[in-house]
């Protein structure tokens, strides 16, 4: 069993230190790469003139009583006035049996039981003040100017393997569950939905809502164009790429239509690479989007009937990104040597088709390990966090194809994730996977 479908079944049954101290650095991640410095700390190398702080980790008490949890993932960050941000803060935590060191050794600390009694309404997934789902979100309030958090609480519960996700044009964030696990042995509700959380300056949880309409498959991140359609990553070997154009624009529950990707001159085509080279990169293709329907798949087979009505294979779609219309996402084990894809789509004006191409295909791992999590840089390089094994490390490709270092993991093996701008993009905010901790890193980003 994998690491993700490990997350998605269980917990992790040991959630590591509250704190950071020194001798807990790897050593043997201290392998040096170009461009960064080593840090005396061990905990994050960084380029030269750049430097970080940690404004959240693992164990800190949060302004709701309870604690940080483990498993820190995607993350957005939203302008809310006055020089505040607030960071949403997936937690990837998965079904958890009773019978697990989790219960006895509870990340969100001895207040947990009382809050949930407390607020038993805003958890998705409950029944008689018991839960066995243990993902959702929390909120960091942070003022850039004073660079300190003035608050930090839970802001969804209830939920599962909340991976990654997306910040809607209209200042919210749609947190993805990566998992389609059914009800039963204690789970009450079938998953593998989105939700939208509300940000709020005081300590608040969102009353969750599934969007049913926007399918039901393991979900990864979201991303909106111009015109207010929303574009879905699928985290499978096989997964698709798929589009849902609302009824009501910033009204999500209020229905539309599921579409997946489609090659206009190849149907059903395999774009991973992984025995025939079959898309080159720098070439475009003319796509179309596909109606497909029974969008909560109850036999989890959306991609497999997507596939068969000619949507394109991806290998495991995760981070994605749109800038300007321009929409960048990740195939984490696309290429033949199965380290990662990235590509590229522009729908065009005025029209329901588009083109896509190959951006980028690693073929060398030294030079990028499955990439994951995606942000723009303001001059358009594309920055992605890699999450594969050993080291990694967010990596940056500018519009020649040249990648360079921004940053890498020297405390352990953990992946880094949820890479996120500042609205003046003079802060990139960070996630430690695993025990959680979030950095805000200062620096000549202008010039990346």
């Amino acid at each position: 069993m994998n690491r993700k479908e490990f997350i998605e079944k269980f917990s992790i049954l040991s959630f590591g230190l509250a704190t950071i101290p020194k001798l807990y650095a790897n050593n043997l991640n201290r392998n040096e790469i170009p461009g960064l410095k080593s840090d005396i700390n061990g905990i994050l190398d960084l380029p030269e003139g750049f430097s970080y702080s940690i404004i959240s980790q693992q164990g800190d008490k949060m302004d709701d009583g309870l604690l940080v949890p483990s498993n820190a993932d995607g993350m957005t960050c939203i302008d809310m006035g006055n020089n505040k941000v607030a960071l949403i803060r997936n937690h990837e935590i998965g079904h958890v049996p009773r019978l697990s060191t989790f219960f006895r050794n509870n990340p969100f600390g001895k207040s947990y039981r009382k809050f949930k009694r407390e607020n038993s309404k805003y958890f998705y997934d409950i029944k008689k003040n018991k839960t066995h789902c243990f993902g959702g979100t929390s909120t960091i309030i942070y003022n850039l100017v004073t660079e300190k958090v003035e608050s930090q609480y839970l802001s969804l519960a209830g939920t599962l393997v909340n991976c990654s996700g997306g910040k809607t044009p209209w200042g919210t964030w749609i947190s993805c569950e990566e998992t389609t696990i059914d009800k039963g042995t204690g789970i009450t509700k079938n998953h593998g939905y989105n939700f939208e959380v509300v940000p709020s300056l005081t300590p608040r949880l969102t009353k969750p809502k599934p969007l049913k309409e926007m399918g039901r498959f393991r979900h990864e991140g979201v991303a909106f164009d111009q015109s207010g359609n929303v574009y879905q990553t699928e985290d499978k070997s096989d997964g698709l790429f798929y589009r849902f154009v609302p009824n009501v624009k910033q009204k999500l529950d209020k229905g539309g239509k599921l579409q997946i990707l489609s090659f206009k001159d190849w149907r059903g085509i395999d774009t991973r690479n992984w025995k025939n080279n079959l898309v080159t990169s720098n070439q475009k293709y003319k796509v179309r989007w596909i109606d497909i329907d029974d969008v909560e798949s109850p036999n989890n087979d959306l991609r497999i009937r997507g596939n068969a009505m000619g949507g394109a294979i991806f290998a495991r779609g995760e981070g994605i990104f749109c800038m300007d219309d321009t929409i960048f996402f990740t195939a984490t084990t696309g290429g033949k040597n199965k380290s990662g894809q990235i590509w590229k789509y522009e729908p065009y004006k005025n029209s329901s088709e588009g083109e896509i191409e190959l951006f980028y295909e690693s073929k060398n791992s030294n030079d990028l390990n499955m990439p994951d999590n995606i942000v723009l840089a303001p001059n358009g390089s594309v920055i992605v966090c890699e999450d594969g094994k050993g080291t990694d490390r967010l990596v940056s490709i500018n519009k020649e194809k040249k990648i360079s270092y921004l940053a890498k993991n020297a405390l352990n093996s953990s992946e880094i994730a949820g890479v996120c701008f500042s609205p003046d993009h003079k802060t990139l905010f960070l996630n430690m996977y695993k025990p959680t901790i979030t950095f805000a890193i200062k620096g000549p980003w202008d010039k990346v």
